[in-house]
């Protein structure tokens, strides 16, 4: 049996043409193509409120293959989630998710949540809401690096911490399960040849006695990577070794004052470099660069990366590849084999308390938290250097490792690995669910923060409408029920409005003061229906209530 997941969609967390393109909408966007590669004929689900989401979702899937068939599942249809099983999360929010299927019942179906950043108020709310949220041990979040998992549990650990404080010691902790399991790519997007290379260096003026040394991702100094090694290291390498060097930095600018900071960094910094800039939301221009590449570089320095996929399509493209040993890179580039990590230095922790309390207290945006935390992170410049003329000086070790990160790509990366064991996962999943034992399955029937508002706001009103209630139709009245269901007061309002034959009936056996309870039975209409169709007919008039 081959086990899918209904998908939670909403454009942004997929689409590649929002305005702000950022990482987590093309780990979405692959992720979906591999989902609908894998799934064995199957139809896909999309998981969403909205219609017009749905079809965007059904466009989506039919331009990957217009073969495949989709479904819509409506937000509040959670009897169809317990037939499929599992729900998948483009993002780490079980908290909410978990919360409302308390509707259906805690053990009808699984979700699986993934993290991208784990750096912003959200993300962490979200993870350490896993604490208080009715997730059970069948529910999981991928954590797509260890790095990631292991800040994931410094923030369950410091949550737990302070909920036995406030609530004592014995209180009881259930986790999801907290899989490692990484992004993939579509390696067959990055296979180039020699024409490929030939034509992408004519596209974009190289001469082929040029050294490319290609960054690709968000042109961001605050919220990716910081340029400023790399400036230095490319104007180092240029010197020491009398190649023609070409940065080429492929990616997109947030804005006009960032872009003119990395312009003019690089004619600063490396004024011996000649430094491209090519807008990596044109898909041409991306395989262009990739393909033009003879060395990938990336120097993540920041806080709110997590996994960093671009080495894993460097490496696709059979590039050899120079990292910073920081967060997931430390998971795919194997130092030495596929290209060179380089040391990374960070303060200890309590000195990074300040930048902590001034973003809670709003002082810091979190663009400069991130950008601040970032400026006192640092890579070793000199095995920086060292390592880069080693690799633009020796052909032979280019290619060797460039052959070594391409067969890891593919047989550890590539989606039809990974989505492998997100299938696995949710078959894991579906066992523990149908073997847990009957006390976990019992739960509330709805979270305490999202009740019943007739529950929650009973002692508003003077009366409640109870089945002994009285009622009788109001005398004289002109309006009729079709005419008045059209008025803007009222049409706004058709989800709740009876339908004109459930009036009828109504109207119809109150040729006497009733209790509700007896007009339910004389009309054949349940008694809750009733006690809200007379509610609205109170409301306009048609009925007084005793």
């Amino acid at each position: 049996m081959s086990f899918n997941a209904a998908i939670l969609f909403e454009p942004d967390a997929y689409l590649l043409s929002e305005p702000k393109l950022m990482g987590r909408q093309a780990a979405g966007n692959s992720f979906l193509r591999a989902a609908v590669s894998g799934r064995n004929e199957q139809a896909l689900y999309a998981y969403t409120p909205h219609q017009k989401s749905a079809a965007i979702f059904t466009n989506l899937v039919q331009s990957i293959d217009p073969k495949a068939t989709t479904q819509w599942i409506p937000a509040d249809r959670l009897d169809l989630l317990h037939e499929i099983g599992t729900l998948y999360l483009p993002g780490p929010g079980l908290d909410v998710a978990s919360k409302l299927r308390l509707r259906a019942g805690n053990a009808t179906y699984s979700l699986v949540g993934v993290t991208h950043t784990t750096a912003s108020h959200r993300a962490m709310d979200a993870i350490t809401g896993l604490l208080a949220a009715p997730v059970m041990p069948w529910d999981a979040l991928i954590c797509t690096s260890t790095a990631v998992l292991e800040t994931v549990k410094v923030l369950l650990n410091a949550e737990i911490e302070a909920l036995r404080w406030r609530f004592g010691t014995q209180i009881q902790i259930t986790l999801p399960q907290l899989p490692v399991i990484p992004l993939g790519i579509h390696c067959d997007d990055f296979d180039f040849n020699a024409d490929d290379r030939a034509k992408a260096r004519a596209a974009l003026s190289i001469d082929e006695d040029e050294m490319v040394l290609v960054f690709v991702g968000r042109l961001s100094f605050h919220a990716k990577a910081h340029p400023h090694a790399m400036y230095l290291a490319a104007q180092e390498v240029a010197k020491q070794t009398g190649k023609k060097i070409t940065l080429l930095q492929c990616g997109w600018f947030g804005n006009d004052a960032i872009k003119a900071s990395f312009t003019d960094g690089a004619a600063q910094f490396c004024p011996d470099v000649r430094a491209l800039f090519i807008d990596g939301r044109e898909p041409e221009l991306a395989r262009h660069s990739w393909a033009s590449a003879d060395i990938f570089i990336s120097l993540s320095d920041n806080i709110q990366e997590t996994f960093g996929i671009t080495p894993i399509e460097a490496m696709a493209a059979g590039l050899p590849v120079v990292v910073s040993d920081w967060n997931g890179y430390k998971d795919t580039v194997r130092d030495g084999i596929d290209g060179f990590r380089i040391p990374t230095w960070m303060p200890p922790p309590n000195l990074g308390d300040n930048f902590a309390k001034t973003h809670e207290a709003g002082t810091l945006s979190y663009d400069v938290y991130c950008g601040l935390s970032c400026q006192t992170i640092s890579v070793s410049m000199s095995i920086l250097v060292e390592k880069l003329t080693t690799l633009v000086k020796n052909f032979d070790l280019r290619q060797e490792m460039g052959k070594s990160g391409k067969e890891r790509a593919r047989t550890q990366f590539d989606w039809r690995v990974i989505y492998t064991q997100y299938q696995t996962l949710y078959a894991q999943l579906h066992t523990l669910r149908h073997s847990a034992p009957p006390q976990l399955h019992s739960s509330p029937r709805v979270a305490a923060n999202r009740l019943d508002p007739f529950y929650s706001f009973r002692h508003y009103p003077t009366a409640l409408i109870q089945p002994e209630t009285r009622v009788f139709l109001q005398a004289n009245k002109t309006t009729n029920y079709s005419a008045l269901i059209k008025n803007p007061l009222f049409n706004y309002a058709t989800q709740v409005l009876p339908s004109e034959m459930i009036v009828k009936q109504i109207l119809a056996n109150l040729t006497t003061e009733l209790s509700i309870n007896d007009l339910s039975q004389q009309s054949g209409i349940t008694l809750g229906d009733t006690v809200l169709a007379v509610a609205v007919l109170a409301k306009m008039d048609f009925v007084r209530l005793v």
